[in-house]
C-alpha cells in the first residue's frame, strides 16, 4: 500500500476533523483514493508554540511542545515536510532570551524524525528587532520552494513592527509568480491572516489586500496562516484561508469577546483547543485534504 493510501485508509478510520479545500466541486479525496496520482503528497503544519511561555492558560507549557514532536514521530504516515508557521517563541524585551528561547525551541524540534522542517516567524519571535535574532538561527524570513508540482511562498507580515509585508516582499513575490503559470497550484503560508479578520485584534496584514490582489490572477491559491489559535477557514473570491489551532493555549473566536485574552485552562482537559494538522495534497488538481488533530494523537 503506498503512503498516500495508507494515509487514506487512516482518514477512513475517523480520528480527526477532515475539511476539504479547493476548486469548486471538487470530490472527496477520501472517495478517490483508488486514483491517486503518485505525486500526492501531505505535510503537517504546527503553529504557535510560544516556547518560553508561563502562564495559567497553560500551566504545561514546558511540556506541550515536546508532547507536539512525540506525536508527529509517532505517525503511522510520516509527513513529508513539517511547515512551522510562526510564534515558535514568546516575546522577550530581552534579546538575550530571545536567543535562548529560539535556540531551545529549535533543540526540542530537532527531535522530529522528518528530514525537511520549515520554520517562519511570528511577531513574538521578530517585531521587536525586525527579525534579527530568527535570521541569526533559523534564515531568511521569507522565502519560495516548490514541492512536487506545489510552489510554496513563505511571506513574512510579522518583521514589520506595523504587520505590513512591505512593497519590497510584495515586488518579490509578484516576481516569483510571474515565473510560474498561470495554472500553477500554490500555497501561501503566513502567519498573520492576509485578509481583515479582526484588525482590533491584530488579526489582519495592513497590506494583505495587495498580497490578494497579486494571488487573485492565479486560480489554484490556498494560504495556510497561524496567529489566531484555532481552526478558521475563510474565502477571498476563489482563495481559500484556513488558520491552525496553537501548541500552547487556544484564544476566542474572533469578536466573541471584548478582548482575545487566552481561554480558561480546563484541567480535565488540558490539551482542549490544541493540536496541528495534516494537509494531504493533490496537485494536479490544487486541492487539500485537511485533518485537525489533537497535541495527543489516540
Amino acid at each position: 500500500m503506498n503512503q498516500r493510501r495508507h494515509l487514506l485508509k487512516l482518514v477512513a478510520l475517523g480520528g480527526g476533523a477532515v475539511y476539504l479545500s479547493g476548486l469548486a466541486g471538487c470530490a472527496s479525496l477520501a472517495k478517490a483514493g483508488t486514483a491517486a496520482a503518485s505525486d500526492n503528497f501531505y505535510f503537517v503544519q504546527l503553529s504557535d508554540s510560544h516556547w518560553g511561555f508561563a502562564g495559567p492558560p497553560n500551566p504545561d507549557a514546558a511540556n506541550t511542545l515536546r508532547r507536539a514532536v512525540a506525536t508527529v514521530n509517532a505517525l503511522p504516515v510520516p509527513p513529508e515536510f513539517i511547515v512551522f508557521t510562526g510564534d515558535l517563541t514568546h516575546t522577550t524585551d530581552d534579546p538575550g532570551e530571545r536567543r535562548r528561547r529560539l535556540a531551545g525551541f529549535r533543540d526540542i524540534v530537532a527531535g522530529l524524525n522528518v528530514k525537511q522542517v520549515r520554520f517562519m516567524p511570528g511577531e513574538h519571535d521578530a517585531a521587536l528587532d525586525r527579525g534579527a535574532a530568527y535570521k541569526e538561527l533559523f534564515g531568511e524570513t521569507f522565502y519560495a520552494f516548490d514541492h512536487k508540482g506545489v510552489h510554496f511562498i513563505a511571506i513574512d507580515n510579522v518583521s514589520d513592527p506595523g504587520a505590513s509585508i512591505g512593497a519590497e516582499q510584495l515586488a518579490w513575490m509578484k516576481t516569483d509568480l510571474e515565473r510560474r503559470p498561470k495554472d500553477s497550484p500554490i500555497v501561501v503560508l503566513a502567519h498573520r491572516p492576509l485578509f481583515d479578520l479582526a484588525p482590533k485584534w491584530d488579526w489582519a496584514t495592513r497590506d494583505g489586500a495587495q498580497a490578494i490582489d497579486i494571488l487573485m490572477q492565479y486560480p489554484k491559491v490556498t494560504v495556510f496562516y497561524g496567529h489566531i489559535h484555532q481552526e478558521h477557514h475563510h474565502m477571498t473570491g476563489h482563495i481559500a484561508h484556513h488558520s491552525a489551532k496553537s501548541l500552547i493555549f487556544p484564544l476566542p473566536a474572533p469578536g466573541s469577546q471584548p478582548t482575545r485574552t487566552p481561554l480558561p485552562w480546563d484541567p480535565a482537559n488540558p490539551n482542549r483547543g490544541l493540536g496541528f494538522r495534516e494537509v494531504a495534497a493533490e496537485p494536479d488538481a490544487g486541492r487539500y485534504q485537511i485533518e485537525e488533530f489533537d497535541v495527543t494523537r489516540t
